[in-house]
């Protein structure tokens, strides 16, 4: 899973229906429509949900600065708190005034009920696939929750738990129901996303899986994987690149690194010589792929040589859409422990590699002139192609399939002449 963003709706004084004011991650995201599904079924007045995310500390800090404006605004509204930040430290936000109750994720669907639910934080339940796509464009379809591994780094394990998978014919249904809906592009979700089907066992997979839904839903123009880990990516799942039109040319990678001595440190599953040997693979398969990643800069004990791997990676894996972070330590994980970077040093390391993903940005739109592309219009006058690279689209209605000849782009987005596909 990568980054942290917030999503609100505006406060209308005169408004008193349930609001959800989403912090996080995509997966959140699907979580929160979820919840607001549930609150316009139950007719949920006066209530707003938090779903937090702790990936990071200033997530957490806007989070608790969120709920207080709230209460400020709605000083008579039932603020529930829910998400990874509020199942990590539950006491911290049950302190805050205003908050009615806390939810742990396991039960966060439950966040609208006008009931108080069982207490319930230890991710006991059966994960379900779950589809989002009524405030988007593309549908989204979380397949996963959980991880099982243990990245120094990393709190997310305590917020969401071991890796659960949502069983096949279930990810199949909702899939059917999103493409029914109108929804041109599904994308697939979860915290680990490449760990599908290793606790349900029968041999299932990402790669299988992904196989499965191609199949079944013929009229599905295109599926996309949200962020995965290289090391755990299936043969069968590289394959499905080669095999289908449909699959999207573009990988989304959780590489943190590119030094190895940082990566162990991390400990992390994959060497820099697995990243690369991955992008080589993938490429071999589908020649048009673009690949993004996340990375950490600033890590406990990295050196400027260290840092320079890192910066390499952009060219030596062909990376083209690039999330930064500087590292943030997290409480209870080992990493807070270690001799810690100092954050001006940290920043300035994740300007220089924003920079060099941006340059490699774009040699990649200028490589793109002449091509038609097909593009899928989203809110604001903006699209995407199959390989993710963003497109002005300004006359198309979000949700429309445009095909785009490219004639040029402005530092971050195509430009071009299209018309409807």
């Amino acid at each position: 899973m990568s980054g942290s963003s917030v999503q609100t709706t505006p406060f209308d004084e005169n408004d008193r229906e349930a609001e959800v004011v989403t912090f996080g991650c995509r997966l959140n995201l699907v979580e929160s429509e979820a919840i607001a599904r549930g609150a316009r079924a139950s007719g949920a007045q006066n209530l707003v949900v938090v779903n937090t995310c702790a990936v990071t500390a200033e997530s957490v800090r806007q989070a608790r600065q969120a709920i207080r404006r709230l209460h400020r605004e709605r000083p008579q509204a039932e603020i529930v708190v829910t998400g990874c930040a509020a199942q990590i430290d539950r006491e911290a936000f049950e302190r805050l005034n205003g908050v009615t109750r806390v939810i742990g994720n396991a039960r966060k669907e439950d966040a609208a009920a006008n009931v108080s639910p069982p207490q319930s934080f230890d991710f006991a339940m059966r994960q379900k696939a779950i589809g989002a796509g009524e405030e988007t464009t593309r549908g989204f379809l979380a397949i996963q929750n959980g991880c099982d591994h243990r990245c120094t780094f990393c709190v997310i394990p305590f917020g969401r738990g071991p890796s659960r998978s949502a069983h096949p014919a279930e990810i199949v249904a909702e899939a059917r129901r999103l493409v029914s809906a109108g929804k041109r592009e599904i994308v697939l979700t979860g915290v680990d996303l490449t760990s599908y089907g290793s606790d349900i066992g029968d041999g299932w997979t990402l790669g299988r899986l992904t196989r499965l839904l191609l199949s079944e839903l013929g009229n599905l123009e295109r599926l996309r994987l949200s962020s995965i880990d290289c090391v755990e990516a299936d043969a069968e799942l590289v394959a499905c690149l080669a095999e289908d039109a449909r699959f999207a040319p573009h990988l989304h990678l959780s590489l943190q690194s590119g030094d190895d001595l940082i990566l162990k440190r991390m400990k992390r599953r994959h060497s820099r010589a697995d990243a690369i040997k991955f992008c080589q693979d993938a490429r071999a398969a589908c020649p048009d792929i673009v690949f993004g990643a996340d990375f950490i800069v600033g890590f406990p004990t990295e050196t400027e040589e260290m840092f320079r791997r890192t910066l390499q990676m952009v060219e030596e894996c062909g990376l083209t859409h690039l999330h930064v972070f500087p590292f943030s330590p997290r409480p209870h994980t080992p990493a807070a422990r270690m001799p810690q970077v100092a954050p001006q040093l940290a920043k300035e390391r994740a300007s220089r590699l924003r920079e060099a993903g941006q340059r490699s940005l774009e040699r990649h739109l200028t490589a793109q002139y002449g091509k038609r592309l097909s593009i899928l219009a989203e809110r604001g006058g903006m699209g995407r192609a199959p390989d993710f690279t963003p497109a002005h689209t300004p006359s198309a209605l979000p949700g429309a399939m445009v095909d785009m000849i490219v004639t040029g782009h402005d530092g971050r987005a195509l430009t071009g002449a299209y018309q409807a596909a």
